[in-house]
């Protein structure tokens, strides 16, 4: 069914427990596996740190085709930056499923802070797999 999984991961917990999920599933479908990070200015120092961010998740992958990508959103549109970013690399990766972490908040919380994961449902044409954690 899946033959193209992307995820944009950061250090959050939310991020880890959703690339285990995309990883599940891109091994029972056998299908490429893209990891992406996003930052937000052209910075050496950030960029190393995705770099190594990648990295390290995808030495923790076995038995699937892994790509990386790095990722540089305009940072003059904040949020939504960020989300156009991460949606444009999934459409020119061709992913037929997009899996981002979010953390569920509730009322207040995700009106002022929004949520990244959810604008990424309204931007891609693919299935979008949401994985919540509670806290």
């Amino acid at each position: 069914m899946y033959k193209k999984v992307y995820i944009a991961i950061d250090d959050s917990e939310f991020s880890k427990q959703a690339l285990s999920v995309a990883t599940k599933i891109a091994k029972v479908f056998n299908a490429s596996l893209c990891l992406a990070h996003c930052i937000s200015e052209d910075d050496e120092s950030k960029k190393n740190h995705g770099v190594q961010l990648l990295e390290k998740a995808k030495a923790n992958i076995a038995d699937l085709t892994v790509e990386t990508q790095l990722i540089t959103a305009d940072s003059t549109y904040g949020l939504n930056g960020i989300t156009m970013a991460i949606a444009s690399s999934a459409i020119d990766w061709e992913a037929d499923l997009l899996v981002a972490g979010t953390s569920n908040k509730k009322g207040l919380d995700r009106f002022f802070l929004g949520s990244v994961a959810e604008e990424l449902v309204k931007k891609v044409d693919c299935s979008v797999m949401l994985v919540r954690i509670n806290q």
